[in-house]
């Protein structure tokens, strides 16, 4: 073997040892709350995949769908432990370590655009928060995003607030069942993937979920013939995050990259669901057996008033869900849209 011949063995040699060293030390085990069914979790692999490319592999991401390795409402204390290196999850599942987690997780009423929440986080102070509220549990909040205004499936015709009384309807523990509770509603507990089993039976006559298009491609709408669309109430905040420890050890160049990467996710995401829900509309509107309900802005106000006086309950309930209170309204205000 010639001089050449062996300097360009040894060159490769050590970028191949370089680059597996990099992606071993960089790799991320991240488990989001999706199923690998829904347009949710393909679109944060497109995301994962990015990443990867954008950091020439020193970043490889392995995502698992919701309840892989804990369950969804665990994500956030096993990051700290190491059993996995991060989460794409709501935030509001987390309700049950702080009260604060389930009023910026979802703060019913608050949002009525997906834009709307996002200027919050990016702009008005809601990332800054988030870093604080996580970094006792050693993790490092990434980024925030976000899916739509959450479409509300029901048996029922819902043509404003006073059909809500009586209403069996399934909803998450936390800020949403005391919203609707306040609005005369009987709130269920049922997980999500029991939803459309326990419409079936009767077990509820409507429900608190996700956004249309899922709904209408799960077959709900069929069985609960009235929704309502757009939605009313529900707009989750989706964090992506790491463990800090993991964080802590990337260049800021990589750290850089998913920063900017999440805001890449967070357009990408609430554009594809937007255009996913108006096929959906489209495919919903055209099917006689479907009857859309679209509430006036009159009793869409109506219904959040009643949601305001219910942050203030939930505020109530340690110093971190306040401040988390004191800075959505004061944002919300500044910005006209309280």
């Amino acid at each position: 073997m010639n001089m050449l011949s062996k300097a360009l063995l040894a060159a490769t040699v050590t970028g191949l040892f370089s680059a597996s060293t990099l992606a071993a030390d960089f790799k991320l085990k991240i488990q989001s709350s999706d199923p690998s069914g829904d347009l949710n979790f393909k679109i944060q692999q497109d995301w994962a995949e990015r990443v990867e490319q954008m950091s020439n592999g020193r970043i490889d991401i392995d995502l698992l769908p919701v309840g892989s390795i804990v369950k969804h409402t665990e994500t956030l204390g096993s990051i700290k432990l190491g059993i996995i290196d991060g989460h794409i999850t709501a935030t509001g599942y987390f309700s049950g370590k702080d009260p604060a987690f389930g009023l910026i997780g979802n703060m019913v009423g608050a949002w009525s655009d997906t834009t709307q929440l996002l200027q919050y986080m990016n702009y008005g102070g809601g990332n800054e928060l988030m870093t604080e509220l996580y970094a006792p549990y050693g993790v490092k909040f990434i980024g925030a995003s976000t899916t739509g205004v959450e479409s509300f499936i029901s048996k029922k015709p819902l043509d404003g607030v006073d059909d809500l009384k009586g209403l069996k309807l399934r909803a998450p523990e936390g800020l949403v069942q005391q919203v609707f509770a306040a609005a005369g509603a009987t709130p269920v507990n049922l997980p999500g993937s029991e939803v459309f089993t326990g419409l079936s039976k009767g077990v509820i006559d409507a429900a608190d979920y996700t956004v249309f298009s899922t709904n209408q491609k799960a077959g709900m709408n069929d069985i609960a013939t009235h929704p309502v669309q757009p939605g009313f109430h529900s707009l989750p905040l989706i964090d992506v995050s790491i463990s800090q420890k993991k964080w802590d050890a990337m260049p800021a160049d990589l750290q850089q990259i998913l920063q900017t990467s999440v805001r890449d996710f967070s357009y990408d995401i609430t554009t594809q669901l937007k255009i996913a829900d108006q096929a959906a509309l489209t495919e919903a509107q055209n099917n006689p057996n479907i009857t859309i309900h679209n509430w006036s802005d009159d009793e869409r106000k109506k219904f959040r008033e009643i949601a305001k006086t219910q942050w203030k309950v939930f505020a109530e309930r340690s110093p971190n869900a306040q401040k988390v209170y004191d800075s959505v309204t004061t944002f919300l205000t500044s910005n006209g849209l309280l």
